[in-house]
């Protein structure tokens, strides 16, 4: 641990720093007030010893000066004048702890170990919580992004899943409508019951009418056996409806029906079946223009138009690229530790991503299956060649915003620090000049692939 020794007693200030850096510590001794102070902004010790009457101020200011720097910070107070009131004081202040003189060295060595030891297992604990954190903010069921618009999907899903409103996602195609409207189903009250989904666009009139709401024998052709219909197979869990854009406006009217009444009528049937259920439905284009066209029944939009969720496109999640590609090569990596430069990344994260998710997720599978042996992922397999969008982002005359460009900066300058310590996490955060846990937010924020060599003893 990194202490600083405020003690102006030359005798006890020598002996007690060759017992600490014997245990294993690093010592800065201050003779005086003004110095302890600048040793804590320019050291930022893990624990601080200071003799309360100092030349200057004091070390009741050192104990607070410190406190205010890092309220976590282990301080221990000595004396050999020490009042009550004194001490209340420091502890109200934030002292760890108070010692008299004289004492024995080994007790104070002991002390600070002790008080060191809890102090790591508090920032330890405290990264571990920052790291679930994180985990929590970045990932809900299948989805992941850390962009302030997922931010606020994340936020609404989570506020209106234990309802049973009807949701209406609204977003372009790969977006991942369908993983929105799993994850509202699976932190639902409903999440013990069926999750039914269909596709408005995959069939046909005749065909989707009783693929939602089933069949008796003998409906029509080719109905040999009475068959349920999605509504049924969706009863007390939840039926979403993709691409509802698609949906003909004669099933519209049925669909309408069933959402007021909650009862329907298989094809065929005279009987009515009585359901409950949550509905999600998805569109790809807006429905308020598909209304104005006559293409989508009002009254119907106003039904599912209950709670609108809009899906962001890849090209406005700013800084969801590298996240989303970690994510998928954990899927279709096979386990293969697979890397991807800065560069390549950058150009991931300039291309506009017309298909959303489901393009960048096919460029890592197609990148995957065209590695070979190696183990780099290429631009070349990742992107199209599209000569219009290579051509525009390789000219000279571009002119790209400063924070894009100041992030490719910073990325490869923590990758040379990293290059130039061995990947050892400590040395590369002092050599950075800034604190470790900082470090190590920057490389999750950059999705910097680097295995810690701080714990490696040759290191």
């Amino acid at each position: 641990m990194r202490i600083l020794l405020a003690e102006d007693e030359e005798t006890i200030a020598v002996t007690l720093k060759d017992s600490l850096e014997e245990a294993g510590h690093e010592v800065a001794h201050a003779v005086d007030t003004e110095s302890a102070l600048a040793l804590l902004e320019s050291e930022n010790p893990d624990v601080v010893l200071t003799d309360i009457r100092m030349p200057g101020a004091g070390g009741m200011e050192i104990l607070k000066r410190a406190v205010e720097l890092d309220e976590d910070r282990t301080v221990i107070l000595m004396t050999g004048y020490a009042t009550v009131e004194q001490a209340v004081e420091a502890m109200r202040i934030g002292a760890a702890h108070y010692i008299q003189k004289p004492f024995r060295n080994e007790a104070v060595v002991g002390l600070v170990d002790r008080l060191g030891h809890v102090r790591s297992l508090q920032a330890e604990n405290a990264q571990l919580r920052d790291e679930l954190r994180g985990i929590v903010a970045e990932r809900m069921g299948e989805m992941v992004g850390r962009s302030e618009a997922m931010q606020k999907v994340f936020a609404r899903i989570r506020t209106v899943a234990p309802t049973d409103a009807t949701v209406l996602i609204e977003g372009e195609s790969g977006t991942g409508k369908e993983r929105v409207a799993l994850a509202l189903h699976e932190i639902s009250p409903r999440c013990e019951h069926a999750f039914v989904a269909i596709s408005c666009a995959a069939l046909p009139e005749s065909l989707l009418e009783a693929e939602l709401f089933g069949h008796e024998k003998g409906a029509f052709t080719d109905a040999h056996r009475e068959r349920r219909g999605r509504f049924e197979m969706a009863h007390r869990g939840t039926l979403f409806l993709d691409d509802i854009d698609d949906m003909p406006l004669a099933v519209q009217v049925k669909l309408l029906r069933v959402l007021q009444e909650r009862s329907f009528e298989r094809l065929g049937s005279e009987g009515s079946v009585e359901v409950d259920i949550r509905v999600v439905a998805a569109t790809k284009k807006p429905l308020r223009e598909l209304v104005r066209e006559g293409k989508f029944r009002e009254d119907l939009f106003y039904r599912i138009n209950v709670v609108p969720v809009q899906l962001p496109p890849l090209r406005e999640r700013e800084g969801d690229v590298p996240l989303l590609v970690r994510h998928m090569l954990e899927r279709h990596g096979g386990g293969k530790d697979f890397k991807i430069s800065v560069a390549t990344m950058n150009a991931l994260e300039r291309y506009p991503w017309p298909g959303n998710v489901r393009e960048l997720e096919n460029a890592v599978q197609r990148a995957v299956a065209l590695s070979g042996e190696g183990n780099e992922l290429k631009k070349e397999t990742m992107l199209p060649l599209d000569h219009r969008w290579r051509g525009a982002t390789e000219t000279s005359e571009e002119v790209r915003p400063l924070r894009q460009v100041l992030r490719e900066v910073e990325i490869d300058h923590i990758q040379r620090a990293l290059e130039l310590t061995g990947g050892h996490r400590t040395q590369t955060a002092e050599l950075l000049g800034i604190s470790r846990k900082v470090l190590w937010e920057k490389l999750r924020d950059f999705g910097i692939d680097s295995e810690d060599k701080s714990a490696d003893p040759k290191g």
